[in-house]
C-alpha cells in the first residue's frame, strides 16, 4: 500500500493525501510535478525510473488507511542524479 508521503523529496513542497501536483516512481520517491518532469526531467534521482501520478485514495480509505506524515529528506544527489540523467534521460521507461 502507498505510504502517500506528505511533502516533495525536491523542493519540500506539501503534497497533502488529495495533491493533484504528486508524482511517484516505483519505489515512491516523492515529488511535485516540477521536479519530476522539469528539475529531473523524469527520471528518479533515488533508482533511475521515470514517474507517474500519484493515486488518490478515497476518502472512506484514507479514514481506514491515512498518509504518511513522516517527514523524508530534502535533497537531490546531483552527481549521482546527473550519472542517472546521462546513462537514462534518451531511453523510455520501459526500456531502462
Amino acid at each position: 500500500m502507498l505510504e502517500l508521503r506528505p511533502s516533495c523529496e525536491g523542493c519540500g513542497k506539501a503534497l497533502p493525501p488529495d495533491s493533484k501536483d504528486a508524482m511517484i516512481c516505483s519505489f515512491e520517491c516523492t515529488f511535485c510535478e516540477v521536479c519530476a518532469l522539469t528539475a529531473l526531467r523524469n527520471v528518479c534521482p533515488n533508482c533511475g525510473g521515470n514517474f507517474q501520478r500519484r493515486p488518490i485514495r478515497p476518502a472512506a480509505m484514507l479514514e481506514k488507511h491515512p498518509a504518511s506524515s513522516a517527514p523524508h529528506p530534502v535533497s537531490v544527489d546531483e552527481v549521482a542524479h546527473g550519472m542517472y540523467l546521462a546513462r537514462y534521460r534518451e531511453i523510455p521507461p520501459s526500456e531502462r
